[in-house]
Formats: C-alpha cells, structure tokens, sequence
C-alpha cells in the first residue's frame, strides 16, 4: 500500500509538472501570436494614418482635404496589407507546424504573363492598359482577388489581430488580475474564528490571487490549439492538410509495405542458404555414407559398423540444426506458452541478469508477438555487447490498445541507432505494424528503449506476473 501510495503522489507531481510545462510553453506561444499578429495589422493601420495626415496638412485650403486623405489612407494601407500578406500567412503556417505538426499547404494559381500586343497595350490576362507598371499592378490586384489561397490570406490578415486579441485577452486578465490580488490585497474580509478580518482577507486575496494565475497559465495551451485550430480553417479551407497528411500515411504504408516485403525476402534467403550449407548437406553425406555401409556390408562389417555410428551422429547433428533453425523462424515456447513464458526463457538464456515483468489480459495476434519478441532478443543482445550493464529489466504492458515493452540497463548508455543496423531494424520491424521505437539513452546511462504497438488481445483473461533470471 506505501508502495501504490507514492507512486500515486509521484504520478501527480509528474501531470502537474507537465501541465505547468505546457501552461508555460503556451504563455510564451500567446505572446509570439500577439506580437505578430499586432506587427500585421498595426503596419498598414500606421501607414494609412501617417499618410491620410500628411495629405489633409498639404491639400488643406486646396481641394476638400478629409475625403482626399480618406482616399490615399486607404490606398497606401492596402498597398502595405499587400506587401505584409503572404509574410504573415506564412509565419502563421509555420507556427502552426512547428507547434502541432499541422502543415498547411499554400497552393497559388499560376499569375499569367504580361503581354505586349502590336497596338502597344499590355494584356494582363484580365484586361488591356497603356502602361505597363499599371498593367503590373492591375494583375496583381486581378490575380490577388481570384486566387483561392490569396483571398484566405487577406481574411486571415484581418481576423489574425482579432482572434489574437480575443485569445490573449482572457488569459492575461486572468494573470493581470492574480497578480493584482497577491500584491495589492487584501479583500475586505470580517474576521472568523482565531484569524483577525485583515489576516483573513490577505488570506483570501493570496488564495484567489493564486489561483487565478493557475487558471490563467493552464488555459494558455487550450487558447494556442484553439488559435490553430482557426488558422486551419481559414488558411486550409479546401481540407488540403487533410489530403496532406493522407498523401504523407500513404507514403508511409507503402515505405513500411516495402520494408517488410524487404525483409520477408531476406529471412526466406537465410533459410535457403541455412538449410542448403547445414541441414542438406549433412543429409547428403549420410546418404552417401549409408550407400558405402551397404556395399561395406559383406566385406568389411567392423567398418561398415563405424561408418553406421558416424551415420547416426551426422542426423544427430542435422536434427539439432533443423531444430535451431526452426527456433530462429518461430520459438516453439512463443507459440505453444504466449510472449510473457517466451521472453521469461529469453531472460534465462541472457548474459546479463534480467527481471521481466509481464501484464498482458491474454495473447497478441501471432505476427505481432513474434515482432516484439525477436525486438527484445535483439536489444538484450544490444545490452550484453555493447552497454557494460549489470542489470536488465523488461517490462510488457497492455494499456488502451497498446501493447508497451521497455527494456532498461543500468549500462553507459548512448545507443543511436544511426552507429548500427540493429536498432534501425526493430524501428523498420515495429513500422510494419504502426508501432514505434522511442529511446532515453544519455552518457553513463540508463538507457530506456520502449517499443509501443497498437493491437487488440484474444481474450479478457488477466495475467500478471514477475520473474528473475
């Protein structure tokens, strides 16, 4: 009970560190919206304001100067929107990336070529003008307002400050006002029991003080996905992360596809060259040794008795290695006992001390059983040669849906798998089955590598159990 109980009250110091890690990070994430966002919409509103003064001081007296200045204000700050659009929708998508791995495509249309025709007009693809640098800027109009991803774009420099304003404003009155209740309180408060009122409301004015900020650093992270969350769907309005993200799962099918057709081939290439240079060959020299025995028969019978001996020896010998060789394909203790008995034999066999802890409801399908079972073979192996450990432990988890192993030594540490071909391996391995290899290894160790699978299990049945070898 002592045991279950401090695990608990670590497992909530871990979730309460992460969920302040992550408030943090979402603090810094909102003040990097901000600032973008408001460098995106302040630019254009400046260069409006400055030039729509500029213009009524100089027309003033001349012409009327407030529907003027209206004008070049409205000129010059949509020629400065046009500059900063693309660049702003740009960081967005980056941001965005970075932060959820969420890609949104930008596609353009193709802007046609401006065209000089024999009468000396330029064709911009939309209509004719006398000068070129105004037929430039026509098409650029033109083409901006027809294309899909630019008109996104132009909505998205307008509703980015908003939705920026809207995000932060919650959280940082949440904080403003927390810090405001810690440093200025109290709340006026009448006293109870042994605390006088004063006592009492700065009491109060911590508490509130401090939880406020705690609301407000835990909701930064859900204000950042929810800001995402509306750039995918201006930016991305066709659903073309969607099909990215489709077009990227069926690159990796077809890559894990190949790998373990790849890898199919190469092990029905190490039977044939395991059962033609052992196995047959041995068979072979019995044969010939059996023909000898019989022509050895009526001549020469102590002979004829040793060739028969070293007979009986050689399919000793061949039955040993067909024996081997069907224990490399497929453990006759993995299929007849399940993985838990299977990697507990394992264990045994090990150079290194090894515990194994097992709690699996029942069985794995067959081929996913034998992918984590050659993956385990291959890292205690990876252990014994390479990490100078003097202490492996396994675990195998059955959690959600998800079959979790995690093998840990007590040894240098440093494995990479970029400095062999084993760990490489075992990640091609688990890919063919959507799992995945995650490694803690950091110099003078421990080193943690966990495999993680999805797959359902046969039966409910509940096995748990422990074991040292």
């Amino acid at each position: 009970m002592t045991t279950v109980s401090r695990t608990s009250g670590v497992s909530v110091r871990a979730q309460a560190r992460s969920a302040f890690v992550a408030g943090g990070e979402g603090l810094t994430r909102l003040v990097v919206v901000l600032l973008a966002a408001v460098l995106g919409f302040v630019l254009p509103v400046m260069a409006a304001v400055v030039s729509g003064v500029m213009t009524a001081q100089t027309l003033q007296g001349y012409v009327p100067e407030i529907p003027a200045a209206l004008l070049v204000a409205a000129v010059v700050g949509s020629v400065v929107a046009a500059f900063l659009v693309h660049s702003v929708a740009a960081r967005t998508r980056g941001q965005v990336e970075r932060w959820f791995g969420i890609r949104l495509p930008a596609t353009y249309e193709p802007r046609p070529e401006l065209e000089l025709d024999g009468r000396g007009h330029w064709w911009t693809g939309y209509t004719y003008h006398r000068s070129r640098t105004v037929a430039k800027y026509a098409q650029a109009v033109h083409w901006g307002l027809r294309d899909r991803t630019t008109r996104a774009e132009l909505v998205w420099l307008v509703v980015n400050p908003l939705l920026a304003v809207v995000l932060v404003g919650p959280v940082a009155v949440l904080l403003g006002l927390g810090l405001a209740y810690i440093l200025t309180g109290p709340v006026p408060m009448a006293g109870f029991g042994f605390l006088s009122g004063r006592e009492l409301s700065i009491l109060v004015s911590l508490v509130l003080g401090a939880t406020m900020i705690v609301v407000g650093i835990l909701g930064a992270p859900l204000a950042v996905r929810a800001y995402a969350e509306a750039a995918r769907r201006v930016l991305d309005q066709d659903g073309r992360a969607t099909n990215a993200q489709l077009t990227r799962r069926v690159a990796e099918l077809t890559e894990t596809r190949a790998d373990a057709a790849g890898n199919q081939a190469a092990e029905l290439r190490r039977i044939e060259r395991d059962l033609h240079d052992g196995a047959q060959a041995r068979l072979v020299a019995i044969g010939m040794t059996l023909g000898t025995i019989e022509h050895l028969m009526d001549s020469d019978q102590d002979a004829a008795r040793e060739l028969l001996a070293e007979a009986r020896q050689s399919s000793a010998r061949a039955l040993q290695e067909l024996r081997d060789l069907v224990r490399g394909i497929h453990p006759p203790v993995l299929a007849e006992r399940g993985l838990g008995d299977a990697v507990r034999a394992l264990a045994l066999d090990s150079a290194l001390p090894t515990e194994v802890f097992v709690s699996l409801p029942d069985r794995p399908a067959a081929p996913v059983e034998a992918t984590v079972y050659f993956s385990i073979c291959e890292l205690l192996a990876n252990a014994a040669k390479h990490s100078g450990a003097e202490q492996v432990w396994v675990d195998i988890l059955y959690r959600a849906g998800f079959l979790r192993v995690t093998v840990t030594d007590d040894g240098v540490g440093v494995a990479d798998p970029s400095r062999g071909t084993g760990l490489r391996g075992i990640e091609k391995r688990l890919g063919t089955f959507d799992g995945v290899l995650s490694i803690d290894s950091t110099s003078g160790g421990p080193t943690t590598i966990t495999l993680e699978l999805p797959c359902e299990l046969s039966s409910p049945r509940t096995s748990t159990s422990f074991a040292k070898a």
